[in-house]
């Protein structure tokens, strides 16, 4: 028998039988837990799972409370004991502070007069600006007027900023025969009054219109305002 022949064949054989594998692609693996798919079938590409926008958080720069005289607030200079003062804001709108001085505060945050006081110690503090703390700690100077036809007339503190229909509120409502849908604000603004038509009778007649529940419809009253009801 020749055995060269029969070897010569089997190394042949070896051959054609690796070279088919080679060009044999892979089957899929599927998934754990999953099932392979189907012949002739296309796997969809698998998209990214879209991350989650974190809503934006914090009080919006146009609602912020701005410092109004009469207002009283907490100073505290971290690290300084010394420097912690509890002010009145003056009829002028200015406050005194320990080696700053005089101190504009009428219509301006906390976070401005923190980073003004902290500018301004900076030179006790090695060029350093200390961290400090500026916080209301009773918004005396915050008062709004009704006045005209409501059942109880006067001047107000409410705490926080209201609207013209929660100023009524404050005044007891309107009174019998009060002209709802001429009520005014007047409002003294850089030294000038200016009139605000204030039309909320829809609202206290129970039928609100559409420009009445959009965002803005009902006026937001600011720090000495005064409201008229014929």
């Amino acid at each position: 028998m020749n055995f060269s022949l029969i070897r010569a064949v089997t190394l042949a054989a070896v051959a054609a039988g690796s070279a088919a594998a080679a060009q044999t692609p892979p089957a899929a693996t599927p998934p754990s837990g999953g099932s392979a798919p189907a012949a002739g079938s296309t796997v969809a590409p698998i998209e990214p799972v879209p991350t989650a926008t974190r809503a934006p958080s914090g009080i919006p720069a146009d609602r912020a409370y701005r410092i109004n005289p009469g207002d009283e607030i907490e100073i505290y200079v971290w690290g300084d004991e010394r420097l912690q003062r509890t002010l009145r804001v003056l009829p002028d709108g200015s406050f005194a502070f320990p080696l700053v001085g005089t101190v504009k505060a009428e219509g301006r945050t906390t976070s401005d007069l923190e980073t003004e006081l902290g500018q301004r110690l900076a030179s006790q503090y090695r060029n350093a600006p200390p961290q400090v703390t500026v916080s209301v700690k009773a918004p005396s100077g915050l008062q709004i007027s009704v006045i005209g036809k409501v059942r109880g007339p006067g001047s107000f503190t409410p705490g926080r900023y209201v609207t013209l229909v929660e100023a009524l509120a404050l005044a007891g409502g309107p009174a019998d025969f009060a002209a709802v849908d001429g009520i005014v604000i007047i409002r003294s603004k850089g030294g000038q009054s200016q009139v605000i038509r204030g039309d909320v009778g829809g609202i206290l007649k129970g039928k609100p219109t559409s420009r009445d529940l959009a965002p803005g419809g009902i006026p937001l009253l600011q720090p000495g305002d005064t409201v008229v009801v014929p």
